[in-house]
């Protein structure tokens, strides 16, 4: 008899001698396949981790430990991207310091990811916030300004007056802060940019051939937004606009102009009668968010006073300022058409402007032809604390120096006032000392270098700079001398499979745009960092709503596992739950169906029989190892549960269980662990032979004239031979009965296993 199933007991016995024996340290064996997998990794909240993350943690681990039972290398490592405003706030709030905090966040999250089982190889884990991390992070940045593709400018960004800081256009809520909720404001201010307009042609051009979802896809190719048109000039009283159109054929329809409440120019359009209208304009445009100026369905705008020339028709039209026309976009400046644009129609009807259904004429007769993309340049620029120092000082006259790789890490200094001020700078100015750094300068006359006193950057990096490379790193965490040992990339990388449910579109470009850059610089051998995308669905609180600490329904794991389930129970039940890339809602019933299952498959050890399961055994085989190469994973659990009711109704042998083992084992490694240990078993995934899936058999559907008339059980080899399917049918007394005036004609689909006698 075996002990009752106690699995608390015996993940504790399973998670004890993984940590001892660490069986999932990956070394590079070349002339072996590998195998590289990771989620998108987590930022560690105090929180701690939520069983929407078990859902995208745990995907990854199945296919870890199948890949592993089918004798791959496999390379599974863990990481936190710990970088933010929460651990700032938290600060600025407790005066507790954020890497205090992130120390015992990243404890408790890598505490409850071993109380969940995962495979990981936890000598290859990451930190963003360790200077010997962030040091190439620097190092990433240096590169990129040495080819100019990081660069500063001027330009107006949203700005929080309370967190004093700026913010990205997806951090911008209906006028407020994603975060505090306080109202925005635009400010223009000199930031950072990395230019990965650079790369936009290639980021759109390769995303066909990745192996992704669909919807990411096209999510990317939406976010780049390539246009393909004309520029275009219009005369303004001696000076000229210069407007992008995608249709400059349309020009003899351009009744007005339309531009962005941004323009530069826009001082010169106003009159003195127009100045305070549009200035009003001009501030009420720049508290909304550049999505909600998209999606407005109601047009807004103003007269700036000042007419151009229509260099088609010579005609004299109005120039407006118009919400709905970005700054970033083209030119900031569009000729309006509203006989054949639906935004300009709906403008000029607003505004009792002419309407003109004109001929098209060819393109090449006032245009330049220019390519546009709605995509901008990365704003890197962060007035925090909490993140990576830019490594960049100023000199006297306020010019830009990088500082020398020599000198990194440029390492955070310990403050006490986290708080930023009006001044617009981070709390890093408060670090006196720290601010004053000597950079070694040539002189340009002389030749010579000394060293020269400058003042650092008191900016921080956007936390997506952090996690653009991290999976490179996963490959050599711990070189002191490269940010990526390249013989190591050779053999793990690229990335086999990614998977994560946030972070479609910004982190998945921004890694692209770094692998492809870094490909130029011949430190990766390869253009594109992910083969496999995954792209998991939320699992939702018990009504159907987002789980959230502000709401209180946060479900947190160990809860479920100390409550007498364990890690196994949990991570089954979060696969089986339903497609994985679909949005599941918890439901605390399904969780004891589960703990059910995985009950009687221990039970079933004591239920040791002797019986032929052969056919059933390899159609489980077959059934679970093609669900999981085609993530699906729910019916896989599904598959496993059938074969333990047949085994229950059969009977099982030793090689049954085994087998039951061996399948198990993705999903709920330690009971299949401990099955196979009492079973004298090693993991090896097992493999089917189709000639004992030939004898299974499948159900045909026997209609005479149309109608329902019988159902066959016959063997599925048997459905390549008509005629054996139509003799078949006509032993049964139903068909003999319906068909005894004769048989006109027969129709069989093997497909739809139908026959269908026509008499």
């Amino acid at each position: 008899m075996t002990s009752r199933y106690n699995p608390l007991e015996i993940e504790s016995k399973w998670q004890a001698r993984w940590e001892a024996e660490q069986p999932y340290k990956a070394i590079e064996e070349p002339g072996k396949p590998k195998m590289f997998l990771a989620e998108m990794f987590p930022y560690p909240s105090g929180a701690g981790l939520h069983v929407g993350h078990v859902r995208n943690f745990t995907i990854v681990d199945v296919l870890t430990r199948f890949y592993r039972q089918q004798g791959l290398n496999v390379l599974r490592p863990f990481g936190y991207d710990t970088f933010g405003l929460p651990a700032e706030n938290y600060a600025i709030k407790t005066g507790t310091a954020p890497q205090d905090i992130t120390k015992d966040n990243i404890a408790n999250f890598r505490k409850q990811a071993k109380r969940l089982g995962y495979a990981i190889d936890w000598s290859r884990e990451i930190n963003t916030s360790d200077p010997e991390y962030y040091k190439w992070t620097q190092w990433c940045f240096l590169q990129l300004y040495k080819k100019g593709l990081a660069y500063q400018k001027e330009s107006y960004q949203w700005w929080c007056p309370e967190d004093q800081t700026v913010l990205a256009n997806e951090q911008v809520e209906n006028g407020k802060c994603w975060r505090c909720g306080h109202e925005v404001e635009k400010k223009k201010m000199k930031q950072w940019f990395f230019k990965i307009t650079e790369y936009a042609d290639e980021l759109l051009d390769d995303i066909d051939a990745l192996d992704w979802p669909d919807k990411i896809k096209t999510m990317q190719k939406n976010w780049i937004g390539r246009s393909v048109g004309a520029e275009i000039d219009f005369k303004v009283s001696g000076r000229k606009i210069t407007v992008f159109t995608t249709r400059p054929d349309t020009i003899m329809g351009a009744t007005f102009l339309v531009v962005a409440p941004e323009y530069p120019d826009l001082g010169f359009l106003v009159t003195d009668d127009t100045r305070d209208a549009v200035n009003k304009y001009k501030q009420d445009a720049l508290k909304k968010s550049e999505i909600e100026r998209q999606e407005n369905k109601e047009k807004t705008g103003i007269f700036t006073g000042s007419y151009a020339i229509n260099p088609a028709t010579k005609e004299k039209i109005p120039i407006y300022v118009a919400d709905y026309v970005l700054a970033g976009y083209g030119t900031g400046a569009i000729m309006a058409v509203p006989a054949y644009d639906d935004r300009d129609r709906e403008f000029a009807e607003k505004f009792d402007l002419p309407i003109v259904e004109a001929e098209l004429i060819d393109r090449d007769l006032y245009g330049t032809p220019k390519v546009t993309y709605r995509m901008r340049d990365w704003l890197i620029s962060r007035q925090r604390y909490w993140g990576c120092p830019i490594p960049i000082a100023y000199d006297k006259e306020g010019n830009p120096h990088p500082i020398p790789e020599d000198q990194l890490p440029v390492v955070l200094p310990e403050i006490k006032d986290y708080k930023p001020d009006s001044s617009g700078r981070s709390a890093l100015a408060k670090a006196k000392d720290w601010l004053k750094v000597k950079i070694p300068v040539k002189d340009e006359k002389t030749g010579k270098t000394h060293m020269e006193e400058m003042t650092r950057e008191t900016d921080t990096l956007d936390g997506y700079a952090c996690s653009s490379w991290y999976l490179w790193r996963y490959a050599s965490p711990h070189d002191k001398d490269h940010a990526w040992d390249p013989e190591a990339i050779q053999y793990w990388e690229p990335l086999d499979y990614y998977c994560g449910g946030d972070h479609a579109v910004a982190h998945l470009l921004y890694v692209r745009f770094w692998c492809k850059f870094f490909a130029d610089l011949d430190y990766l051998p390869f253009r594109e960092p992910i083969k496999h995308l995954l792209y998991n669905g939320y699992i939702n609180a018990p009504d159907g709503k987002k789980m959230s600490k502000s709401k209180g329904n946060v479900i947190d794991p160990l809860d479920v596992i100390n409550d007498g389930y364990g890690a196994d129970t949990l991570r089954t039940y979060e696969l089986f739950i339903g497609p994985y890339n679909l949005d599941a809602a918890w439901d605390p019933r399904s969780v004891g169906g589960v703990y059910r299952f995985l009950n009687r498959c221990f039970n079933l050890m004591d239920k040791v029989s002797e019986v032929d399961n052969t056919i059933i055994r390899h159609k489980t085989i077959k059934k679970v190892t093609t669900d999981i190469h085609k993530y699906q994973f729910n019916t896989a659990v599904a598959a496993l549960m059938e074969y333990v009711n047949e085994l229950y109704k059969q009977g099982a042998t030793e090689d049954d269980l085994i087998i039951l083992a061996k399948l198990l084992k993705p999903f709920a490694p330690h009971l299949a662990s401990e099955m196979l240990e009492r079973l004298g078993a090693n993991d090896e995934w097992p493999t089917w032979d189709d000639k004992y899936l030939a004898s299974d058999t499948v159900t045909v559907v026997v209609q005479v004239n149309g109608k329902l008339r019988a159902i066959l059980n016959v063997d599925a080899a048997d459905l390549d031979d008509e005629q054996k399917i139509i003799d078949l049918a006509l032993t049964d007394k139903k068909i003999q009965k319906y068909t005894a005036e004769g048989i006109k004609k027969t129709i069989f689909i093997k497909k739809a296993k139908l026959l269908n006698l026509v008499v």
